[in-house]
């Protein structure tokens, strides 16, 4: 299945000029996605919604600061997945 970012766009983003994160930053980029993709009941492409790739950019950009800090918490791009989610009664 092809990453709806690339790595260069990723670390563009992060701000990472050289190769010695790429793997970390590609580990990251995938467990964001399948968290979007499962939050907004979509499968990720290169060219899916801004809001969704820019939700993968930002729960990249917290996991890669916060390594520590366990899993990005989905509230820090809830209002850009709200639109895709489904209502549930």
């Amino acid at each position: 299945m092809p990453q709806s970012l690339t790595l260069a766009e990723a670390k563009g983003f992060l701000r990472v000029g050289d190769a010695t994160e790429d793997a970390l930053i590609g580990l990251l980029i995938d467990a964001a996605e399948a968290r979007v993709a499962a939050a907004a009941g979509l499968t990720l492409t290169p060219t899916s919604a801004a809001s969704l790739r820019l939700s993968v950019l930002t729960l990249v950009s917290h996991a890669y600061a916060n390594r520590d800090a366990g899993d990005p918490p989905l509230g820090l791009v809830e209002p850009w997945l709200a639109p895709y989610r489904k209502a549930r009664l």
